[in-house]
């Protein structure tokens, strides 16, 4: 099908992180933990975003109202045990317990300098995604999770996620976060699939998911998300189904199923670079997707985000800040924030991370002041991520005009083609549009 598009967003889960993720963008686009994000297959993904001359001008001492909402916020562990064949987060592998426990001082240090600057609210979500987090002690992320309550706060209720991937996690070290108030695991599960798992390079095979789910339970994590790749060379739809069946039999509260992004530079890509990596069809990969709504639909998970799942109430709060493009600070190298209308992603490079926080500097790379323009497309194309779409008395009242005589031209032609309706208050997709998402998405940009 042509223009079939369905691709993670990691905010940050992107994003901003990813797994889901979630997510922030500066110039060309970056998510939540530093990757570039790009126009094409992947939904939701955006080149620079530039003011149109054709919009009606908004009258000055119009524009968005300043964000009230409590902080939602991300820290990065840019660290793993090997890089995936696909990924290209910003993480480094095989480094030393020593430079991990030196990262680890420096990010509480700006964790301190960024709370002493912009002095936020307390955290209702933080999330920490990296890289793999649960290969630093559950010391450290422990004394990470202190510093941030310490110096920002935490809501009552506060959702706090930590992701991990199978075979990097122990009894003890769950329990320990659990106690840490760590109340919602992301696993990186990928696939049921030991063959795929090798093939994407995966640390993990089946016996390790296994383990460690009953390990997370034990601990008594209540909430706890599978990432699920789909589109995976020389996956089929039978192999992508047996995965779907394998994670429903666990039966968490939440699972992300995102389509393949092969990204220049990784293995994968450079692979897909020379014609050498078998992918699905996009007919295949459409079926594949509309396999998982169908399958997590009769099970009993609500599908709220073009590819995020969950038991009702299970939803991931934090990855709805990005959705909603709302406010959030991420720290840790080459983590991305969005803040007081400004947007900024910090050093990638861990020496010249800890060397600016080492002179009580942030570590910030590049900072971009969004214009008025920048914010409504983005919360435009952000929203439409979401199956309830976009409430248009809210953007009114973000941005004291009404989206639909700002995008009068476009939303008449995407109405026509039958991609989005405004129903019940709100614009959204419809069942045509959700699987060409992109092309309603650049009609903002």
């Amino acid at each position: 099908m042509a223009g079939f598009s369905l691709k993670r967003a990691t905010w940050p889960e992107r994003r901003i992180g990813p797994g889901e993720a979630e997510e922030r963008r500066r110039g060309r686009g970056q998510d939540v933990r530093g990757r570039p994000l790009r126009q094409g297959r992947r939904i939701g993904r955006e080149p620079r975003l530039s003011l149109r001359l054709n919009r009606r001008p908004i009258r000055k001492g119009q524009g968005a109202s300043e964000n009230k909402a409590s902080l939602a916020l991300y820290l990065h562990i840019p660290f793993c045990i090997r890089k995936c064949h696909y990924c290209d987060f910003v993480s480094y592998p095989g480094r030393s317990p020593e430079q991990m426990a030196a990262y680890c001082r420096a990010l509480g240090k700006e964790i301190a300098l960024a709370a002493e600057i912009w002095q936020p609210g307390p955290a209702a979500t933080v999330y920490i995604g990296g890289g793999t987090p649960t290969l630093l002690p559950a010391s450290d992320l422990e004394h990470l999770l202190a510093a941030a309550d310490s110096c920002c706060g935490r809501q009552p209720g506060a959702e706090v996620t930590v992701e991990a991937n199978p075979g990097t996690i122990e009894a003890g070290q769950l329990q320990a976060l659990a106690s840490a108030g760590v109340n919602r695991l992301s696993l990186g599960v990928q696939a049921f699939d030991d063959d795929l798992l090798q093939a994407m390079g995966r640390i993990h095979r089946c016996p390790a998911i296994y383990q460690a789910y009953d390990l997370a339970r034990r601990a008594g994590f209540s909430n706890i998300n599978l990432d699920l790749i789909f589109g995976l060379p020389g996956q089929t739809l039978d192999d992508w189904r047996a995965t779907l069946k394998a994670a429903l039999a666990l039966q968490p509260e939440h699972i992300a199923a995102y389509g393949l992004q092969v990204e220049e530079g990784t293995p994968w890509g450079k692979l897909a670079a020379a014609a050498a990596l078998p992918r699905p069809g996009e007919e295949l990969e459409l079926a594949m997707y509309q396999e998982a709504r169908a399958l997590l639909a009769a099970a009993g998970y609500r599908q709220y985000e073009i590819s995020n799942f969950a038991r009702r109430g299970c939803e991931c709060r934090h990855n709805l800040t990005y959705w909603l493009n709302r406010p959030y600070l991420g720290l840790g190298a080459a983590a991305a924030s969005y803040w007081q209308g400004r947007r900024w992603q910090n050093h990638s490079d861990l020496e010249r991370y800890g060397n600016a926080l080492a002179r009580n500097q942030l570590p910030r790379a590049e900072i971009e002041t969004l214009t008025l323009y920048q914010e409504m497309a983005e919360t435009m194309f952000m929203g439409l991520r979401l199956l309830a779409g976009i409430d248009l008395e809210a953007f009114r009242q973000r941005f004291a005009v009404d989206a639909r005589d700002i995008y009068a031209r476009e939303l008449q032609k995407l109405c026509q083609a039958g991609l989005v309706e405004i129903k019940d208050g709100c614009l959204r997709l419809t069942e045509k549009g959700l699987p060409l998402a992109n092309e309603v998405f650049v009609a903002f940009v």
